[in-house]
């Protein structure tokens, strides 16, 4: 009897063994798989060195203890600890990355406002002729709706809200105009060409108009005096069969009031 306890127990434990060994191997590959992802990332590995190598020797450590006998739960051990520092080294380059942005349109918005302080040294006749003149031949009159200039599609990266660095300068005529004409007021209006989800291009219009009245805001003009709309793909200026058709279908128009403040029609 003594004799069939024994090699009960002995199924058991190789029972338990097995068991622990499968789990211990899914722990590993997954551990694997997560550290090969953050490792083949250019950002991560310069931004969060040292996790990934916490990571690495984590995983080196749980591989070695996983041909051992007996070490299935310091196997998943550090294939979690692993894992977690794989986890760290992404949301610290995530954090680095956002941080980055975040300075560089810091300096962005310095540049523009010592720009626009060194414009204000121009006399404001002269500076309000120049502008008039500028702005002139960005705009176009079209009936009800009024004054509009037309920001193309090459302000904005590819399904991106962000302004690129080549936006600002027809963003400062903008603030300098308004600035000398403060009765007036503006309405952005952000549109899409017709690829993909109606309902997100819809968003990413509204996302891109506001971007623009943000640059404005930054620059002292009075939200008040801004009014934005998003509308997606409708209404379209050329053909979205041609890549140079849904080219000039992505894009931002501002709208000019009257020197009363009364805007034209909206769509």
């Amino acid at each position: 009897m003594s004799r069939l306890v024994v090699v009960s127990a002995a199924l058991l434990f190789l029972a338990g063994c097995a068991g622990s060994s499968g789990q211990s191997a899914e722990a590993l590959n997954a551990a694997n798989q997560r550290f090969q992802s953050v490792k083949e990332n250019p950002d991560v590995l310069r931004s969060a060195p040292k996790d990934v190598i916490r990571a690495g020797e984590s995983l080196a450590r749980a591989d070695r203890l996983s041909s051992y006998w007996g070490s299935e739960d310091d196997v998943v051990h550090y294939a979690y600890l692993s894992q977690r520092y794989s986890d760290i080294a992404e949301e610290h380059s995530a954090l680095m990355l956002n941080e980055e942005r975040i300075a560089k349109l810091e300096l962005e918005r310095q540049r523009l406002q010592l720009a626009l302080r060194e414009a204000k040294l121009l006399g404001v006749q002269e500076q309000s002729a120049w502008l008039e003149e500028q702005l002139v031949s960005l705009t176009r009159n079209e009936g009800g709706r009024g004054l509009v200039i037309t920001l193309g599609d090459m302000l904005f990266d590819a399904g991106r809200a962000e302004l690129k660095t080549s936006a600002n300068r027809t963003a400062l005529k903008l603030v300098q105009f308004l600035q000398l004409n403060p009765r007036r007021v503006i309405r952005i209006e952000g549109y899409t060409d017709n690829r993909g989800d109606a309902a997100e291009n819809l968003k990413l219009s509204r996302e891109r108009a506001q971007a623009v009245a943000d640059v404005l805001i930054d620059l002292g003009i009075d939200a008040g005096r801004i009014e934005v709309q998003g509308h997606g793909e409708d209404f379209p200026v050329a053909e979205n069969a041609s890549s140079q058709g849904r080219a000039q279908n992505r894009r931002v128009e501002v709208v000019f009031s009257d020197e009363q403040g009364r805007l034209g029609s909206t769509r």
